[in-house]
């Protein structure tokens, strides 16, 4: 198996592992077990990156544990892959990415139990890449890329932008959805699902779209979490249940236990 092919296998089962946590199946801890039956290491510590702040979901979303061994090991993911540059003169991809590990830095940062050190990961200054929406083909495409946060305890630039630009949005999952670009569609939904939590007017109701990619929309494991996370937004209670305990309102990180 070649290195990018271990990789997004490795990706796809910590995707997988994330899903089944936030239906209530499985047991609670995610990232320690994924390191630990991996055959690859450094596909694993990979896959903890990719997945990034999604890694988060169940415990934010569904009030599942958020294990302090799956926060040593979410740390552990930083230190084997140094954060890239965000800076005015980083390539889009680099801003991207940068913000992507902000998400999951906020997040573990929160995490109550976590001794470690903290993630030392500084935003993009935001700018004309997040709110000029004039070509709002590209503009879609790189907010598809940045939707793991698109998550109710995220606040912040790439937040604010979605709010202001539900048209574009909704011009993007159309295109996406009539290109068959389900993976694309699915991220853009969780974007229009947050603005509907958040009481956001849409011009375009999210839910058939939900029913339509929920068919036909492909088994990827990423996919699927992308689904599950937007039908959860849009308060979709047949794709998952409640942890018992825990409250219905969506929470940041606050628990770890040992």
């Amino acid at each position: 198996m070649s290195s990018r092919a271990a990789y997004a296998a490795a990706a796809d089962e910590l995707a997988s592992r994330v899903l089944r946590a936030l239906r209530g199946a499985g047991g609670a801890a995610l990232v320690a077990p994924h390191l630990d039956s991996s055959p690859d290491a450094l596909a694993a510590l990979a896959a903890v990156r990719v997945i990034g702040a999604d890694t988060f979901t169940p415990h934010v979303l569904a009030g599942v544990p958020f294990h302090a061994a799956d926060a040593a090991a979410v740390a552990r993911s930083f230190e084997e892959f140094p954060v890239p540059g965000g800076g005015p003169s980083a390539r889009p991809d680099e801003r991207t990415a940068a913000w992507r590990d902000w998400a999951t830095a906020q997040l573990l940062a929160r995490t109550r139990g976590y001794a470690g050190n903290p993630v030392a990961t500084v935003p993009p200054e935001p700018g004309d890449d997040l709110t000029d929406t004039t070509d709002w083909q590209r503009w879609s495409v790189r907010m598809a890329q940045l939707a793991p946060l698109a998550t109710p305890c995220l606040d912040g630039p790439v937040r604010d932008a979605a709010r202001g630009a539900a048209l574009p949005l909704c011009r993007g999952l159309t295109r996406s959805v009539l290109r068959r670009d389900f993976p694309t569609a699915v991220r853009l939904l969780r974007w229009l699902a947050l603005l509907r939590h958040d009481g956001v007017a849409l011009p375009l109701d999210p839910e058939p779209v939900l029913d339509h990619v929920r068919v036909l929309g492909g088994a990827s494991p990423r996919t699927a979490l992308d689904l599950a996370v937007a039908a959860h937004l849009l308060g979709d209670g047949t794709h998952t249940r409640q942890h018992t305990g825990s409250d219905t309102a969506p929470h940041p990180p606050s628990e770890a236990p040992a």
